[in-house]
């Protein structure tokens, strides 16, 4: 499972979403499903400018944390 702490980095640089989201240039309301951890997807490009107005890496907003399912065997597929 992937965890998004955007909220954890924003607090850490005092900005409030919309800021970010205007810094970024896309709407607070998909923003907003990023940080909540709703978002299926997210650009490079999206992620490449959240990153470079916050001045973190990508790591810093996104984790992977296995849960039992992702500890399964990946099939092959021919």
């Amino acid at each position: 499972m992937i965890i998004v702490n955007l909220d954890v980095v924003l607090a850490r640089r005092k900005m409030r979403l919309g800021e970010l989201a205007e810094a970024v240039g896309i709407s607070m309301q998909n923003l907003s499903v990023l940080k909540t951890g709703k978002a299926k997807a997210i650009r490079f490009t999206t992620l490449n400018a959240i990153c470079r107005v916050l001045e973190c890496q990508p790591a810093d907003i996104l984790v992977f944390e296995p849960d039992p399912s992702d500890l399964e065997p990946v099939s092959e597929t021919d």
